[in-house]
């Protein structure tokens, strides 16, 4: 094929890539791919999901921490606000198929340059990213939720919001960190529920200083 023959098959079909770009980026085919998500009991409730999409959005979050990914549920779902605030989430899963399959669905909706999934035990992925944050989500093992936000803390902006997951039936599994973040006067806290789903619940809590 000459060079000319070449270029103008390339122009033919960039109308066709574009159209394909914009369509996994259309509001209306990652609406359709969430309400088709296959979610499992480790996923995100779709309010829950929306919530997080909301505060993200609402405080115009740049750089966020999500600890348990799973299949990427709850990533889309921030990932599409970080996405609006010309922001940054990195999603940690110890479970190396559930993080490839994240990154496969993140791909899917056009997000994976917004949400990077870091593969590995959060106790250890999250002491190495750099760089401060002002949003976190905790959706990893309850018993851990105290040290994962003790190892966040100091990279965290003041007005910084953390949200925890679950925190209403696994209040006894996560009792030190709920006492700290309730008591601590770095911290306002309130338990919501978000979803009629699951009674799960969710801890908001803004950093004060």
């Amino acid at each position: 094929m000459t060079k000319t023959y070449l270029f103008i098959a390339l122009a033919a079909c960039l109308p066709c890539m574009l159209a394909a770009d914009l369509a996994i980026n259309s509001t209306e085919f990652r609406k359709s791919f969430l309400e088709s998500f296959k979610r499992d009991s480790l996923s995100t409730t779709p309010g829950d999901a929306m919530m997080l999409r909301i505060l993200i959005q609402s405080l115009g979050a740049k750089r966020g921490v999500e600890v348990g990914v799973a299949h990427g549920f709850g990533a889309i779902n921030m990932g599409i606000g970080f996405e609006r605030t010309g922001g940054h989430l990195y999603s940690v899963e110890i479970d190396p198929g559930r993080a490839q399959i994240s990154r496969d669905n993140l791909r899917k909706v056009g997000l994976e340059k917004t949400v990077t999934v870091v593969e590995g035990d959060a106790l250890k992925v999250l002491p190495t990213l750099d760089g401060q944050f002002d949003f976190v989500f905790l959706d990893a093992l309850k018993k851990d939720y105290y040290e994962y936000l003790k190892l966040l803390e100091p990279k965290l902006k003041r007005g910084a919001v953390v949200v925890a997951d679950n925190v209403i039936v696994s209040q006894k599994a996560m009792a030190d960190f709920l006492q700290y973040v309730e008591t601590s006067r770095d911290y306002e806290t309130v338990i919501i529920r978000a979803s009629m789903e699951k009674n799960d619940g969710m801890s908001v809590s803004y950093r004060l200083r």
